[in-house]
């Protein structure tokens, strides 16, 4: 009996800074409302860098988008409601919780799709990000350009004044183009 079967998944959209990660996502997001189908996207409230209730990108595209502080805030919005799609941007920025929540969606027939940060400006991995892409049945890995060098960045530098960020500077810095720049492997620069 297939009729009963519930078809959710997780699409994990990452890469660096300046890759498109959030205008993917609401590419993704604005086809399912073109599909008629019912949408719901969230975001950290810690990310304030443009407007509050709208996921934006850094070319000026937004969708409205529900702020929360945690993860499990998600089910507040959703226990009245039948949702299709459930979008998540800057998930990297919510605790581990967030994986066994967006696995639930899944597993209650829901399409999933989060975009974040899959590493921090260290380069090392950003968590809780590895586990999300290793529970995701679709991860597409983007690429921005290297301010430096013009290749294919992977990378987030952060700088501090015009030089690169130290080793033991704090995980979480929330900022854009004052503060980051892509980068490639080989121009990415830590202060150790």
């Amino acid at each position: 009996m297939v009729e009963n079967r519930k078809f959710g998944w997780i699409e994990c959209i990452c890469g660096s800074m300046f890759s498109g990660k959030s205008e993917e996502l609401l590419r993704r997001i604005k086809r399912g409302v073109i599909a008629k189908q019912k949408v719901l996207l969230f975001k950290p409230s810690i990310d304030n860098r443009y407007e509050e209730n709208k996921v934006s990108t850094h070319n000026g595209n937004s969708y409205k988008s529900i702020s929360i502080d945690k993860a499990e805030e998600i089910f507040d919005y959703i226990k009245d409601e039948k949702y299709d799609i459930i979008g998540v941007d800057e998930i990297q920025f919510f605790d581990k919780s967030i994986v066994e929540i967006i696995n639930k969606l899944a597993d209650d027939g829901i399409r999933v799709i989060v975009a974040g940060l899959d590493m921090d400006f260290k380069a090392e991995p950003f968590y809780p990000m590895p586990e999300i892409m290793a529970i995701s049945e679709m991860v597409t890995k983007l690429h921005a350009v290297c301010n430096k060098c013009g290749k294919e960045a992977s990378r987030s530098q952060r700088l501090i004044n015009g030089k690169p960020a130290r080793y033991d500077d704090p995980v979480v810095v929330i900022g854009a183009s004052e503060s980051y720049e892509a980068r490639c492997r080989h121009c990415h620069e830590i202060e150790k």
